[in-house]
């Protein structure tokens, strides 16, 4: 772990000259894990397990007493500054042992008033707003990343397989939502990527419904989408079952959804761009009449965060040539008002001869 810990770091570093900047100070929780190891947890928005701060020779997270500890174990190669008045106010003394004159800082991450603290502290030092410049060496995975996310999923598809053979008629959605989240959590999860989703009959029509106390209903769509955190990677999935006979509608809407994703796996390879993929999925639902029920992006990246870049979307801000080694969901769905909805959700990783696809969860289960 040690050694890609300074592959990384070096990697950064070559980010700074075409940033403008000379030290880099990271708050992203996931940046932060990256660069480091240290698995530190925000608790909040407003609140923060500490940063770190790199410049071109040297490495320091600064923390708080609650994690000094925890931080000189897992981040070796960082001196550890454990705070006692507020970052904002310790800071000068840390910047001016590093030589800082220009700090870049994740604006994603910063609120205006923790700007506004750090500005009024700082007098020879100026503040420089990057955005993606740990995210965009984050979009391609190592090798042991993509075996972590592989675990995280099968971790994840046996507690909804074991969910399925205990399945009760008459469950509702709350209780299924916390009967897939136990079991993730039994099997060793550190958590859940997500508040697990649990949907049927007409509530499936609401991408990210909340689990209500809508019971099941044969023949009714019962849409599933879950996660776990593993070694701090995440895993996404999403099925939809029916119980008993499914309908014609079930059926139709079913096939449509799983020949789309089918079309968008093939569609992957290097060289590909985002916007093409979602595509090929679109536009096999505007044959068949469903695309204006298929509202939301195809698929995103996964990794040490739930979302990610690459984003597959008509409306993402990027359009990206898809590499090797990137990995993301391809989740294609329609979602009829009144009726529910059909949502099929596969993890796939970009290699040089096509998507491998790191699922092994059968897509159809009814």
């Amino acid at each position: 772990m040690l050694s890609q810990i300074r592959h990384r770091i070096h990697n950064i570093r070559q980010t700074f000259e075409k940033a403008s900047i000379d030290t880099l100070l990271v708050s992203i929780a996931e940046n932060r894990m990256y660069l480091s190891g240290f698995t530190g947890q925000d608790t909040g928005f407003d609140e923060s397990a500490g940063v770190l701060l790199i410049s071109g020779d040297h490495l320091v997270l600064a923390t708080d007493s609650r994690y000094e500890i925890q931080a000189q174990q897992e981040a070796e190669d960082f001196e550890v500054i454990c705070y006692k008045k507020g970052l904002a106010k310790e800071l000068p003394a840390i910047l001016e042992k590093l030589g800082t004159s220009r700090l870049g800082f994740e604006r994603r991450r910063m609120s205006v008033s923790q700007y506004d603290m750090i500005r009024e502290q700082l007098t020879s030092v100026e503040l420089v707003p990057v955005d993606n410049l740990c995210e965009n060496l984050r979009e391609c995975k190592e090798e042991v990343e993509i075996e972590a996310i592989r675990k995280s999923l099968h971790l994840a598809e046996s507690a909804f397989s074991d969910f399925l053979e205990n399945l009760e008629s008459g469950m509702n959605e709350a209780r299924a939502a916390w009967e897939i989240e136990r079991r993730m959590r039994e099997a060793g999860a550190r958590s859940v990527s997500f508040p697990v989703i649990a949907a049927f009959s007409a509530n499936a029509a609401l991408p990210h419904a909340i689990p209500s106390e809508r019971l099941m209903e044969n023949s009714q769509p019962l849409l599933f989408d879950w996660g776990a955190v593993l070694n701090g990677y995440c895993s996404d999935i999403s099925r939809t079952i029916v119980l008993g006979r499914a309908d014609e509608t079930f059926k139709k809407v079913f096939t449509a959804v799983y020949d789309a994703q089918q079309k968008a796996i093939e569609a992957v390879r290097p060289g590909a761009w985002t916007k093409d993929i979602d595509a090929a999925a679109r536009n096999h639902l505007h044959e068949k009449g469903l695309d204006e029920y298929f509202g939301h992006g195809l698929g995103h990246g996964v990794g040490l965060a739930i979302h990610e870049a690459p984003s597959l979307s008509p409306v993402a801000e990027r359009n990206v040539e898809l590499k090797e080694n990137m990995v993301f969901t391809i989740e294609p769905g329609v979602y009829l008002p009144d009726w529910g909805g059909v949502r099929l959700e596969n993890m796939v990783v970009v290699r040089a001869n096509g998507a491998e696809v790191l699922n092994s969860l059968d897509v159809k289960l009814f």
